[in-house]
């Protein structure tokens, strides 16, 4: 009787998580942590919760990975396991057993164009500039094809000439044994790295690489209502392809200095405005720093501490659509700490004719609800 060998099918990742393929990453994030919290050991003692659980780890560490997320997409299963794709596979003579099943060779492509890497850049902004937006110019440092050569390599007046070894196809067949028999396996030239040429007379700018690294300095424009955080894409001023592929992207990231006395909470401006007891009591108008200038503010008599007033439509510009946010003034009433005697003598005359303080009924909860727009 002969024996068999059974091996486990993996479930598909998306049925294990009960999301569909199209989900965003924040719906598979969601989908993990509640379907984790009821498999986890510590909460859950049925028999395959552990073997649950360690499922779910695997189907999101791939699913959350954008570039693991694309590998499986496109290959399945295949590609997991030693986190590399199909050249891992070769490593552990694992390649022969996938060529018994898909045609007894695999193929490998030349390596043709690749798209440069992508560049990160952070840069500092004021508030004001976060709030209204600005243009800006700076300098970066990547590779670009060399000016000398024109990308090829090679010096002036030559050309690359046929790989010998690989007769200019870039690939090398290697017969291999397994417990299968023999298999070919096609794998990229050694001698020419898989290009298909070689080159005799590198240019002597850029020794034969067809890229130099060059400083250069560019114009960027950061749209109103940044924020701390923001990332800002600019196609194709990354690092210059390989063979002559495409450029990679280059990604601004935005820091935004703090103000002296304006707070931002999303689209909204927030300023903390102090004013004196007789202020307070009797109302006054007094003028407002805002982001677009200052700005006359009524205040009317019997204000209390933690009173918020909005000033519509002067704050953040909405960064997807037109209009502005509020900038929110929240009122602190100061209670003075140096009185002459004069200052003392005659708030004594006035606190015999008022009666016991008491916090209005509207204004009891106010505070408590809008302190923590000032808390950092």
């Amino acid at each position: 009787m002969k024996e068999e060998m059974k091996v486990a099918a993996k479930r598909d990742y998306y049925d294990v998580l009960g999301v569909k393929r199209s989900a965003s990453g924040e719906e598979i994030k969601r989908a993990f942590r509640k379907l984790a919290f009821e498999c986890h050991p510590d909460h859950n003692s049925d028999d395959g919760a552990s073997e649950r659980f360690k499922e779910l780890n695997e189907a999101y560490e791939v699913l959350s990975d954008p570039r693991r997320r694309d590998t499986y997409d496109r290959f399945g299963h295949v590609s997991e396991g030693f986190g590399q794709g199909f050249s891992d596979f070769d490593v552990f003579g694992f390649g022969d057993i996938f060529d018994s099943f898909f045609g007894g060779a695999t193929r490998r492509s030349r390596r043709g164009p690749q798209r440069g890497a992508d560049l990160q850049y952070s840069l500092r902004v004021s508030f004001e500039e976060a709030v209204f937006g600005c243009d800006k110019e700076i300098d970066i440092s990547r590779t670009e094809h060399c000016s000398e050569c024109d990308g090829s390599g090679c010096e002036k007046g030559s050309q690359p000439e046929r790989c010998t070894e690989c007769g200019g196809s870039g690939e090398v067949r290697r017969a291999q044994r397994s417990m299968f028999g023999q298999f070919v396996n096609v794998v990229p030239c050694q001698h020419c790295g898989g290009t298909g040429h070689i080159i005799n007379k590198p240019c002597p700018e850029c020794r034969g690489a067809g890229r130099r690294q060059n400083s250069r300095r560019i114009a960027i424009s950061i749209p109103a209502g940044v924020d701390d955080g923001s990332r800002i894409r600019i196609s194709g001023e990354g690092n210059s392809g390989a063979q002559g592929g495409e450029p990679g992207d280059l990604y601004i990231i935005l820091s935004v200095q703090q103000h002296e006395f304006f707070k931002r909470r999303g689209d909204s401006i927030l300023y903390d405005l102090p004013i004196n007891f007789v202020q307070a009591a009797l109302g006054a108008s007094i003028d407002v720093p805002a982001v677009d200038g200052t700005v006359q503010l009524r205040i009317p008599s019997g204000t209390q501490t933690g009173r918020v007033f909005h000033l519509k439509g002067m704050g953040v510009p909405h960064l997807r659509g037109g209009g502005r946010g509020d900038q929110l003034v929240m009122v602190h009433v100061v209670t003075p700490q140096d009185l002459t005697a004069e200052q003392r003598k005659l708030l004594q005359e006035l606190s015999q004719t008022l009666g016991p303080a008491s916090l209005p009924k509207e204004d009891r909860g106010l505070f408590h609800r809008f302190r923590d727009l000032f808390e950092d």
